[in-house]
């Protein structure tokens, strides 16, 4: 099988040239041969489900030594381009048991761990994320229909997670674009018994949609730094305008992970970045930032928008915040 590179990290920008160049070529085998529900079609191969009772299908930093932290479950975001087998099948997924697709996901899992994961237990699962052409079709079907598989994946994990889990333990769920998805689709159907120990969910770079927030009451907007056992979502833009809908609207709520105000007051990041959320579309609207460093993707992403940077820009503001809220969720519990 083909080597493949990473998608919504920093990619270097001769590999972008060459997406662009097969761009047509992707997407006419989209539009010729899509999944089924996840199920593989002719012609098609669906990689072996992990096994996740498996140490190696897991990211694990354990760094809860005094026991006052949280459990962080981080979710990655896509990482590969479809690939095709040896006897000539394509792939719309991440192979979990291909070492090198394994070693993709753990180039942003673990810089996410360094801040995420500090003075915390930090898992994250290797799963079969749909690959980055899904997006490209800016199909919703489509996505949906692929995301089947990963979103199997995600709560067999999440069920392997529990079974291990310390009870009453607190735990955080964060998710990174195709991750962020995956967030929202656990919030759904979590049991009110388990949500009551959700410090936060961070949904980065992906949309909470107002039907989102109608199939389950434990998807709540966060309103503040300390608020608990809400959502906490964001999409950063340099103008409306440049909204991507796949990953950004419709869109139910967003707060500012700078000020962490939900209005339309700004903040200053850096000293010369200001970032404010726009009530009306709920997004972040970024002044004062290039964002060259991620180049575009396929024409959809990183164009107007600054979908590449959305866990890096603001780590420290969200290091600073895990720590407040599982503070305050302890003190909570006093």
């Amino acid at each position: 099988m083909t080597k493949q590179n990473n998608i919504l990290g920093i990619m270097p920008r001769k590999n972008i040239l060459l997406l662009l160049l097969l761009a047509p070529v992707c997407l006419g085998l989209l539009a010729s041969c899509d999944d089924n529900n996840g199920s593989a079609g002719a012609g098609q191969y669906i990689p072996e489900a992990p096994d996740y009772t498996d140490a190696t299908m897991w990211y694990v930093k354990e760094n809860d030594k005094a026991g006052n932290g949280a459990d962080v479950l981080y979710f990655v975001s896509t990482w590969e381009t479809d690939w095709v087998t040896d006897d000539g099948r394509i792939c719309h997924y991440a192979d979990v048991y291909n070492a090198q697709h394994r070693a993709d996901m753990d180039k942003e899992i673990s810089r996410v761990a360094e801040y995420m994961g500090k003075g915390n237990n930090f898992y994250s699962p290797y799963y079969r994320h749909t690959t980055i052409e899904a997006w490209a079709t800016l199909n919703e079907d489509t996505i949906s229909n692929r995301f089947a598989t990963a979103k199997a994946d995600l709560l067999n994990a999440f069920q392997e997670y529990l079974k291990h889990r310390t009870p009453r333990r607190p735990f955080i769920l964060a998710g990174f674009s195709q991750g962020g998805k995956a967030v929202v689709e656990l919030l759904k159907s979590m049991p009110d018994s388990l949500h009551r120990y959700l410090v936060a969910a961070y949904v980065l770079g992906y949309k909470v949609t107002p039907a989102d927030t109608i199939a389950s009451r434990n998807i709540r907007a966060a309103q503040d730094s300390t608020d608990t056992g809400v959502t906490i979502c964001y999409n950063s833009v340099s103008d409306v305008r440049y909204i991507q809908p796949i990953v950004a609207a419709p869109c139910a709520m967003c707060i500012n992970p700078v000020n962490w105000r939900t209005d339309a007051t700004p903040a200053t990041l850096h000293d010369t970045i200001t970032v404010a959320v726009s009530p009306k579309h709920h997004v972040l609207v970024v002044k004062g930032y290039s964002g060259d460093e991620y180049a575009p993707i396929l024409g959809i992403l990183n164009v107007g928008d600054f979908h590449g940077c959305e866990p890096w820009l603001y780590q420290e503001c969200l290091r600073k915040n895990i720590q407040d809220r599982i503070k305050a969720y302890r003190n909570q519990q006093h």
